[in-house]
C-alpha cells in the first residue's frame, strides 16, 4: 500500500483500532513449527467433552481447512460497499484480530471496547453484575457465547474474484495480481443458480463443534465491517456426532468425504506452493457450491436402486463389491455377466480420481436444512412434490479448480445419476490466502503488496 492509500485510511483503521491491536496480546507463548503445521502453544485439540479444545489460529495455512471437521458451519458471503482500498485493509486487519481471539474462546474485541458495566453512567440499570448491551454504535462483543468454550472454532476467509474485478472496473487496484485460476466457474449443465445465493467479494467459514458459537463468529464479522461490507448470501450447516475415524453420513443416508486426500496428498493437491502468487502461497481455492436434493423423491427409492446411483453401499459405506468403508475403489470389477460393478454413470466412479486425470479436492460439505418450502417456486428436476429446502452445502479445498472442481465437475453434471435428485442452487470461488503470524493479518501480502 502506498503512502497515500495509508493516510487515505487512517480514520477507518481508527475505527477499528479497538479490534485490531492485540497481536502483542496473543504473541506470548508462540513458537515456531515445522514448515505446515500452526505456530501456537494452545491446548491439544479433540477429546474435549467440555467443548474447551482450542484449535490454533496463527500458521503457514489458515484453520478451518485441514482442520479436522467440526459439527456446525456458518458460511457467508460479503460484498463490499467501500471504494477505498484502505478500507478493505482496515476490515481484514480488524477481522483476523477479531477472529484469533474468538478462536481462543475470547470476545471479539476487548470486553473494555463494548460491554457497558452497571456503573457505567451510560446505562439506567443498577443491578450488581449486570452487563449491558453496547450502546448504538459504539462497538464491543454482542454476548450471546460469554461463558462458553471456543469448541474448537476456526475462521476462514476468502476473497472472490469481484474484490478484483467488477463490472469491468480494477476497484482496488487489485487487478494485476488476480490469479488466472481465480474466475467466475463456468456454467454446468442442469445450474439452476440464483443470484443471491452466489458470488461475493469475500466470504467468511466459521466452523465449530457448537452452532452458536459459529453463528457468533459471523455476526460478530459482520458488525465490525458495517457500513463498509454487509452480508451477500449465508448458508448454515451440520454434520452427525460420529465415532473418530468414521466418516459423517449426509442428508441421502450414505456415507460423504471418504475419497478425501491423505495427509501427504494435501501439498500436490490442496495447498498452494511457489508455482503460485506471492499472496496466496500456503492458502487454497475454494469452491462452495449449495446443493438442494430431493430428498421426498429420494426417500421412495429402494435401497438397491440408491446404491447403484452412489456406488456404495449404503450400512458400510463399502464400494459395491467389497465390505470396507476405507476400501479402495475397483473400477475394473465385473459382475458375472461382465458388466462394471460399480455403474459406469455412478457417483464415486464419475468423480474419483482415477476417472478424472488424477484430480483429487477436499471435501469439507455439510448438510443443511432451511426448514420447509411449500409455497416457493418448484426446483427441477422434480418440479412438483418436493417440500424440503434441505441438501448439502458442498465446500471443497483444492490447488487450482481449473484441474480440481472443474475437472471434475464437467463430467459429474452430463452424466452422474444423481443428477436426478440434486440441483446446483448457488454457487461461488474463493481464494483464499494462506495464514498470518501475530503482527500480521490475513491478506496483507495482497493489499500492502
Amino acid at each position: 500500500m502506498n503512502t497515500e492509500d495509508r493516510r487515505s485510511g487512517r480514520s477507518r483503521r481508527a475505527f477499528f483500532k479497538s479490534t485490531a491491536a492485540l497481536a502483542a496480546a496473543t504473541g506470548a507463548g508462540l513458537v515456531a513449527g515445522p514448515a505446515g503445521q500452526a505456530l501456537a502453544a494452545d491446548p491439544a485439540v479433540g477429546g474435549h467433552a467440555d467443548g474447551s479444545a482450542i484449535e490454533p489460529f496463527w500458521g503457514v495455512h489458515q484453520g478451518g481447512i485441514a482442520t479436522p471437521p467440526q459439527r456446525h458451519v456458518y458460511f457467508a458471503a460479503f460484498d463490499l460497499s467501500t471504494s477505498q482500498r484502505s478500507d478493505v485493509a482496515a476490515i481484514l486487519e480488524a477481522w483476523t484480530a477479531a477472529a484469533s481471539r474468538m478462536s481462543r474462546g475470547e470476545t471479539a474485541e476487548p470486553r473494555e471496547a463494548g460491554l457497558r458495566t452497571a456503573t457505567s453512567p451510560t446505562t439506567e440499570d443498577s443491578r450488581p453484575g449486570y452487563a449491558a448491551p453496547p450502546a448504538p454504535g459504539a462497538g464491543g462483543d454482542t454476548g450471546e457465547v460469554m461463558g462458553m468454550t471456543p469448541h474448537r472454532l476456526t475462521v476462514t476467509f476468502g476473497f472472490g474474484p469481484s474484490l478484483f474485478v467488477k463490472d469491468g472496473k480494477d476497484r482496488y487496484g487489485l487487478a494485476a495480481r488476480r490469479p488466472e485460476a481465480l474466475a467466475d466457474l463456468p456454467p454446468f449443465p442442469g445450474d439452476q443458480l440464483v443470484e443471491t445465493h452466489s458470488g461475493g467479494d469475500l466470504c467468511v467459514q466459521a466452523c465449530a463443534d457448537d452452532p452458536q458459537v459459529a453463528f457468533h463468529a459471523v455476526r460478530q464479522l459482520a458488525r465490525i465491517a458495517s457500513g463498509s461490507a454487509q452480508i451477500r448470501w449465508a448458508q448454515t450447516g451440520f454434520l452427525p456426532d460420529v465415532p473418530p475415524g468414521q466418516a459423517a453420513r449426509n442428508l441421502m443416508g450414505f456415507k460423504d468425504g471418504i475419497m478425501n486426500p491423505a495427509p501427504h496428498q494435501m501439498d500436490p493437491f490442496v495447498w498452494i506452493g511457489a508455482g503460485g502468487p506471492d499472496w496466496l502461497r500456503g492458502g487454497s481455492y475454494l469452491v462452495a457450491r449449495r446443493i438442494r436434493i430431493a430428498l421426498e423423491h429420494w426417500d421412495s427409492m429402494r435401497v438397491a436402486f440408491q446404491e447403484q446411483v452412489v456406488g456404495r453401499h449404503k450400512l458400510s459405506g463399502a464400494p459395491l463389491g467389497q465390505n470396507r468403508e476405507s476400501a479402495p475403489l475397483d473400477l475394473d470389477a465385473k459382475d458375472q455377466d461382465g458388466n462394471p460393478i460399480i455403474p459406469e454413470n455412478a457417483h464415486v466412479r464419475l468423480s474419483a480420481a482415477a476417472a478424472n486425470g488424477g484430480a483429487v479436492i477436499l471435501r469439507r460439505g455439510y448438510s443443511y436444512n432451511n426448514g420447509v418450502d411449500l409455497t416457493a417456486e418448484r426446483w427441477p428436476p422434480w418440479r412438483e412434490g418436493l417440500e424440503y429446502d434441505a441438501g448439502l452445502l458442498f465446500l471443497a479445498f483444492q490447488q487450482d479448480p481449473r484441474t480440481g472442481f472443474i475437472r471434475i465437475f464437467d463430467k459429474v453434471s452430463r452424466f452422474d445419476m444423481m443428477n436426478q435428485f440434486v440441483t446446483h442452487v448457488g454457487s461461488a470461488l474463493f481464494a483464499c490466502p494462506g495464514g498470518a503470524t501475530p503482527g500480521e493479518f490475513i491478506g496483507q501480502r495482497l493489499l500492502e503488496g
